[in-house]
């Protein structure tokens, strides 16, 4: 449920709510950390992303399917 709101302790959300300075990734100085940039393009994260689209297949590269399905919830944990 915190992926779907986007309620998640990634910059962008703690920006919101005053907690850090910046809705930068601290990896990538000039894209905001939203749940998009973490689950999927974050170069800090390609080996998790990686495993993830192994276990789940070609939908893992959508975000909608990734917040939606059951049947990725297990591997988003």
């Amino acid at each position: 449920i915190a992926l779907q709101t986007q309620h998640i302790p990634l910059h962008q959300y703690l920006h919101c709510i005053g907690n850090v300075p910046s809705p930068h990734c601290p990896h990538c100085p000039d894209t905001d950390e939203t749940v998009l940039h973490y689950l999927l393009d974050c170069p800090q994260y390609c080996r998790e992303c990686h495993t993830l689209l192994l276990a789940v297949g070609h939908d893992a590269m959508s975000i909608s399917f990734l917040l939606s399905e059951s049947s990725a919830t297990p591997h988003l944990i």
